[in-house]
Formats: structure tokens, sequence, C-alpha cells
């Protein structure tokens, strides 16, 4: 059956911020939830724009890096609801918590947190904050692009991951947006080598190039123990393509 819907619409950025953020957002629909991927990298760009600022506006009232990148960080993770965390928990705890694919599904799906999921958050946190730090401690607008940076490039692997790989469950949030289009992924990470070589020139291609691998290993895992993908692989893929980001930019400055 032909799809008459457009690639891109005025509606799929509001669209994008109401799944990935709890920014209160009115949208007139869901009926493009999966053609809305593409956009997931520009909400990226408004959630880093917006911790990134924070952190500048803490340094100017003469705050340490680490406390800008504190403050930074939990910006980030304020304005998406902890919900990429909760995801490298939970995707932490079935995918070494569980001996079948059934099981591992079954414990993803658990509100409880276990060990791995414990262990996950806190490597994740700490990896984050950082480099964060050092990349502030490189200057305060190094510190504010690679915090862009990281958050675009890392949202853009989220519909890439959805295009490639299929849905392990038949419920969740993943399986409700929907599975985009190889172009809707392709469109989102053109925005997201764009936006990146543009704050920070070839270092940002590099940059996104590193968080494609890490979101390509977390497929690949995903991929063997459970058989696709779930909302909480994709959240687990957006937070070790973000740390890719920042420890890419501090290697290669």
């Amino acid at each position: 059956m032909k799809n008459d819907q457009p690639l891109v619409c005025a509606r799929d950025f509001p669209l994008a911020l109401a799944l990935l953020t709890r920014l209160p957002v009115h949208v007139s629909g869901f009926d493009r939830t999966a053609q809305a991927a593409w956009a997931f990298p520009l909400v990226g760009l408004v959630i880093g724009g917006v911790a990134g600022f924070t952190g500048l506006m803490a340094n100017s009232l003469g705050l340490p890096s680490p406390i800008n990148a504190l403050i930074s960080l939990f910006v980030l993770v304020f304005l998406t609801g902890a919900m990429h965390e909760d995801g490298i928990a939970d995707s932490a705890d079935g995918l070494w918590g569980g001996w079948d694919a059934a099981r591992r599904l079954e414990i993803m799906k658990d509100s409880h947190i276990g060990s791995y999921g414990v262990l996950a958050l806190l490597f994740s946190f700490a990896a984050r904050w950082a480099a964060l730090w050092l990349l502030f401690d490189l200057g305060q607008g190094f510190g504010f692009a690679a915090i862009l940076s990281g958050a675009v490039a890392s949202r853009a692997m989220m519909p890439a991951l959805m295009a490639a790989l299929p849905n392990a469950r038949a419920s969740g949030l993943s399986h409700r947006t929907g599975r985009p289009s190889a172009t809707t992924a392709a469109v989102g990470l053109c925005i997201a080598f764009l936006v990146s070589v543009l704050l920070l020139g070839w270092v940002g291609l590099w940059a996104v190039i590193c968080s494609g691998l890490a979101a390509i290993a977390i497929a690949f895992l995903a991929s063997k123990k459970i058989g696709g993908q779930t909302g909480d692989i994709l959240g687990a893929a957006q937070q070790l393509s973000e740390i890719a980001v920042l420890f890419s930019l501090l290697m290669l400055h």
C-alpha cells in the first residue's frame, strides 16, 4: 500500500518533544510517532541547549567546573524525567539477569531495580559527570558544544536502532511508537552530523561516529539476547552513545 504521508511534517517536532521529554507540549495527534523520529536529534538540541546554557550561567556565578557539570547533568536528567536512565538500568538488569529472551524481557519490565541496574546507573552518571567536568575545564564554550553534540548524536541513534531492529515485544513505548523507515532514520543521522560538525568541526564528525559505534554495540547485544529492541534498549543506547561522544571529545581534543 502506498504511503502518502510526507517524510517531514511541522507536527513532528512537538510530537518528538512530547515523546522524549516531560515538557508540557500540545500535540494534535499521535498518528505520526514513527515518522516523527527524525526529529529526535532536534529534541536533543533543545535539551542539550538548556543544560549547556545552565552550565554557562553557573560558571558566570563563579562556580567551579565540577559543579557546572553536575548542574548541567541534572538538567539533562530532569527534562527527560530520567527515562533514558531508567532504560539503561532496566536493560542492564534484563540482559545480564536472565537465561533466555522471555525471562530477560520479563526482568526488564519489572519496576524493581537490581544490582546490575544500580551499577549501570552509577556508571552512566559518574562517566558523564567526570567527562563534562573535564570538558568544562578545557573551556566553557567547548563544554557547551560537547553537551549539545552528545544530546543530539545520542538521540539520532535511537531511530536508527528502531529502524534496524524489530520490536522484541508486542507492547511498550517503542512498540506503540512504531518502526520508522530507513530514510527517517537517515534524516536524523544527517542532523546529528551537521550539528556536531558546525559546533566542533571535524572532531564533531568523529564524535558522532564513536556514538554510532556505541549504538551498534548495544544493538548487537540486544539482538543476540532478546531478538530486537525495546524502549529500555533505546534508552540504554542513548546513554552509551552520549558517553561515547563525551569521551571521544576528550580524547580527540
